[in-house]
């Protein structure tokens, strides 16, 4: 089964989440992990273990961390990502994000709007660069490389 089944982000160094940010977490790990398609392709060196997957993300080392299991815990495989081609995007999605909860709470909806619109704008350019940087090491589509930026968000500016 190519799927994600449970998922840990190693935040132990990092300061505690503004509210909105632990909602956008929350919601990102339910949705991912009531669907999501994530598999690891096949290698010549050696067999790659059947999901689903337990996934554990974090930073280390300025770089991204995916260490993923079976779920009875065999590993199946584990990469390191640069954080440098997300620093701009997750910028970015971090600056229209806030102004996106301020807007809530005091402009009106046809503004609010726009500045969803760019969110999700952004919010897809960062799924893409995932996407890319994923390329050989794990397949996902669309919808889980957004639930996983949201998460890369959350470590990268928390660290």
């Amino acid at each position: 089964m190519s799927r994600i089944s449970h998922i840990e982000l190693d935040d132990r160094n990092l300061p505690p989440p503004t509210p909105e940010i632990e909602q956008e977490r929350k919601v990102a790990i339910y949705d991912l992990i009531e669907d999501n398609s994530f598999a690891l392709p096949q290698r010549e060196d050696r067999d790659i273990p059947a999901g689903p997957y337990h996934l554990g993300l974090a930073i280390r080392d300025k770089r991204l961390v995916f260490d993923i299991n079976t779920e009875a815990g065999e590993k199946a495989a584990e990469f390191h990502l640069s954080l440098s081609p997300f620093r701009q995007v997750v910028k970015d999605y971090y600056q229209i994000c806030e102004s996106y909860f301020t807007a809530v709470k005091t402009l009106p909806p046809s503004q609010i709007e726009t500045i969803d619109m760019a969110r999700r704008g952004i919010h897809n350019e960062g799924s893409r660069v995932l996407q890319e940087r994923l390329e050989g090491k794990a397949e996902v589509d669309t919808d889980t490389a957004r639930r996983l930026f949201t998460l890369i968000c959350v470590l990268h500016f928390g660290g």
